[in-house]
Formats: structure tokens, sequence, C-alpha cells
């Protein structure tokens, strides 16, 4: 299988809207159009630092997505890159399309002047924490979540 990963266009919205409805399947969310517009809109509003790569086969099916924005470091006194999302579809797992993507967002991260790129997972993840133990380093750093409606 031939895979090519690129920035996402606007020919790619059909595509890149089965992805994301199966990424928030996968997690249980819900996806409404509001929430679909929304994301369309930040990846290509030039104001938003959110950018997005998708990853086709041989035929211009859409077999994986990345989201991905700037981030502030104050300690660093630098901007870095974080991913929000990934998703490949089920059936392709294992089979190097997540890598590709990985090689993509690399560019992207250079491309932006960014030092590192940072992400967060399930901890139950493992199939993808085996991935992201070959091409990154795990931090020390754990994760909360408030939610400001109940303090």
């Amino acid at each position: 299988m031939t895979i090519t990963v690129t920035p996402l266009n606007s020919a790619d919205r059909d595509e890149w809207q089965r992805l994301y409805h199966g990424y928030a399947e996968y997690y249980q969310m819900p996806m409404t159009d509001d929430i679909l517009e929304t994301v369309w809109q930040w990846i290509f509003d030039p104001a938003q630092p959110f950018f997005a790569l998708i990853a086709t086969d041989e035929s211009g099916q859409g077999i994986g997505l990345m989201h991905f924005r700037e981030m502030v470091s104050p300690l660093r006194g630098a901007k870095v890159g974080f991913l929000d999302d990934l998703f490949v579809l089920p059936a392709l797992r294992g089979s190097g399309v997540v890598e590709q993507l990985y090689e993509g967002l690399r560019a992207q991260a250079k491309q932006q002047g960014w030092p590192f790129m940072r992400w967060m997972t399930a901890e139950t993840n493992y199939r993808g924490r085996a991935v992201y133990d070959r091409i990154a380093e795990k931090t020390a750093w754990l994760t909360y979540q408030m939610k400001v409606d109940q303090l």
C-alpha cells in the first residue's frame, strides 16, 4: 500500500469528516455538524495556529488524520507543538500509517520552528503506546482536568 501524508486542504472535507466521525466514535464522544464546522474553520483560519494532516492510500481514500497546534511554553520562552488528535482506520493499524503520520508531523514541527511535539494518550492505549515508546520519550508529567463550573 502506498501511503501519502499531506496537510489537509479544502478538497479533503469528505474524507476528513468520515475519519473524524470514526475518531469521535472510538472515544464515544458526540459529534455534531456544529463541532465539525468549528474544527474545519479552525484548520483553515490563518489566525488560529491549528493544523491537520491527512493520510491517504493510492486511491485517495483517507486512512488517517492528525490535528495539532501551537502551544506556548513559558519556562522555555518558546512555542512548541501539541498533538490533539490522531486516528487511523482500525483495519490499517499496524500497517505503517501511524509512522508515516508522525514523519509528516515531524516535518510540520520543523517548518513551524517548534523544538518538540507533545501529546497525551490513555494509559490503556497499549497498542498506541508501543509506537510512541519507539518514536518519542515518555515524560514524567501526569494530566489533570478541572471542570470550571464545579468549583
